[in-house]
């Protein structure tokens, strides 16, 4: 199968091969410069954008900065276009997250035009701290007949691929994105290191802000009518949680077990909310709530960032601003 997408990759970059990395095509880019010599960066998700905006500064009209999933197309379901590729293969640094959901991009980097292009991929430079894949207690497995693997094969680890979803996590892969553009354009570099200075420091105030709410609330425990991509932040700040389905799970129908034992969870527990990532219809949580003795749970969503839009940039998300808005949320789960 890798051979036949290697060929697919070969195939496109060879239909396209005028094509750089610009700010033509299906990503969100931000940078107008003409200049030929530009640095190029391409990134896959919305907070490895927004992190090398920060760490531009005034710097990013004079860089063609491309985001490549912009339509609401989350991780685990995005497959590149033909421009997508191209702008990978002629651009100077690459930014993505390297999870199994990633699975494409290796063939993509081996067909690059550029020799001196840098690539950071989040979960190595976050490395023993990435973690794996956790089925809790009640959560939806998902199936496995489908994999093909043999009898005694030993289970290939699963990692979870959230790792955005932790502020800690932020802050290192901030300083590797500053140390790069440092590399690439050793000109601005003290400007470089003052911006993502600058820009921890408000990481590390919002990341006491969310071990304050945790240590101030009355509950130690969140619940999830979904699937669960927050185990990193979870685990930042001891926050128990139970959910339907795991981070990457492509499942959508909670069995009629998961249903009744979360339910059970929040009345033993005595939950007053039920959470959702974005994006979602809710009706598993509401299912969830029919279930509970006194019916009366609120359901609020947390914003994963897997699905931010052009639209959303446009309108001025940041990573911070979103991060912002889910410790409203979870004061509230709380409290």
């Amino acid at each position: 199968m890798k051979k036949y997408i290697a060929l697919w990759i070969t195939g496109i970059l060879l239909l396209s091969n005028l094509a750089a990395c610009s700010s033509a095509g299906n990503g969100t880019s931000s940078g107008t410069t003409d200049n030929e010599d530009a640095i190029s960066v391409v990134t896959t998700i919305f907070p490895e954008y927004d992190w090398v905006k920060e760490v531009l500064g005034n710097q990013t009209e004079n860089t063609e900065l491309t985001m490549l999933l912009d339509n609401g197309v989350d991780l685990h379901s995005y497959q590149p276009t033909v421009m997508d590729i191209a702008k990978i293969a002629a651009c100077d640094l690459f930014i993505y997250v390297g999870g199994e959901s990633d699975g494409w991009v290796e063939d993509a980097l081996a067909e690059s035009t550029n020799p001196d292009m840098k690539v950071i991929n989040l979960m190595e430079v976050l490395g023993d701290t990435v973690k794996e894949e956790e089925l809790v207690e009640g959560m939806e497995a998902e199936d496995e007949e489908e994999h093909g693997s043999e009898p005694e094969e030993e289970d290939e680890i699963e990692y979870d691929e959230h790792v955005w979803l932790s502020l800690r996590n932020a802050e290192t892969i901030v300083r590797a994105i500053e140390e790069v553009m440092a590399e690439l354009d050793p000109e601005h570099a003290s400007e470089y290191h003052a911006n993502a200075d600058s820009y921890i420091g408000r990481l590390q105030a919002l990341d006491v802000e969310y071990q304050t709410a945790a240590e101030s609330g009355t509950k130690d425990t969140i619940l999830f009518g979904d699937r669960f991509p927050f185990r990193y932040l979870t685990d930042d700040y001891q926050i128990n949680y139970y959910a339907a389905f795991v981070g990457c799970s492509a499942e959508t129908e909670a069995s009629f077990e998961t249903v009744v034992f979360l339910a059970n969870k929040i009345d033993e527990l005595n939950l007053h909310t039920v959470l959702t990532i974005e994006g979602t219809d809710h009706r598993i949580a509401e299912t969830i709530i029919e279930n509970t003795k006194s019916k009366d749970q609120v359901v609020l969503s947390l914003n994963s960032m897997q699905g931010t839009t052009s639209e959303d940039v446009e309108a001025g998300a940041t990573y911070l601003s979103i991060m912002e808005e889910n410790l409203e949320v979870l004061k509230e789960a709380l409290k």
